[in-house]
């Protein structure tokens, strides 16, 4: 049963954790407006786990960047603290990397700040009922994969028909895999922008993949992200 099947008039109880004051009341604002119950706001993440603990929203929209700890503690605060609450992260970053982290937390669903308000309030209802809801083109692909591989570790060991790939091209897939941009794995690998590319390059031929999202799944389908 969803958060909100049992509410006849079927209205979500939402929470509103953001540090910017009015962006946090905006979002208030256009929840209410739509006929959901606000029962409380916060722009800190430890007072927000608290707060939520009394509150019992269904719904938590949750900034991922706060002044005192990161989104990804607060939703394992909030999971902890209300097991069944669903938590809805609403941020300007849309980085591959910042998705996975706080699906790994236990988000259901994660959208970017420049939503427009209907896409917003839909993913609300949806969220409340369950429902996985992301901002479109946002890693979906690598998302539905890493939620199914999340419920537990791959079957079998290692995969002998696999492509082979070398020690550095492994080595640069678990940093694509990690969210690094190929000028952040060129500085961490010491070697030339250009060289990283030809290492992906070469990667995705042999793996017969066709850009970083298919092979960032991949990736993460090998438990290459941990």
């Amino acid at each position: 049963m969803s958060a909100v099947a049992g509410r006849p008039d079927g209205r979500v109880r939402v929470m509103v954790v953001d540090d910017h004051p009015m962006w946090r009341e905006g979002v208030a604002r256009d929840l209410t407006e739509a006929g959901h119950l606000v029962v409380a706001t916060s722009g800190e993440g430890r007072q927000a786990v608290r707060v939520a603990a009394a509150a019992r929203p269904d719904v938590v929209v949750l900034d991922l960047q706060l002044p005192d700890v990161s989104g990804v503690e607060v939703i394992r605060g909030l999971r902890a603290a209300l097991p069944e609450v669903r938590v809805l992260m609403l941020s300007a970053s849309g980085e591959p990397q910042s998705v996975l982290d706080a699906v790994k937390a236990g988000a259901t669903g994660y959208l970017v700040k420049s939503a427009a308000p209907a896409e917003f309030l839909d993913a609300v209802r949806r969220t409340a009922a369950g429902e996985p809801v992301f901002t479109p083109g946002l890693a979906g692909l690598v998302l539905g994969e890493y939620r199914r591989l999340a419920a537990g570790p791959p079957s079998g060991g290692a995969d002998d028909s696999a492509p082979r790939l070398t020690e550095r091209e492994t080595e640069v897939l678990r940093l694509v895999a990690k969210g690094l941009s190929y000028k952040q794995i060129a500085e961490r690998l010491g070697l030339s922008h250009r060289t990283v590319q030809n290492h992906v390059q070469n990667t995705l031929g042999k793996l017969q993949l066709h850009n970083r999202v298919e092979l960032t799944r991949y990736a993460i389908e090998r438990g290459l992200d941990d």
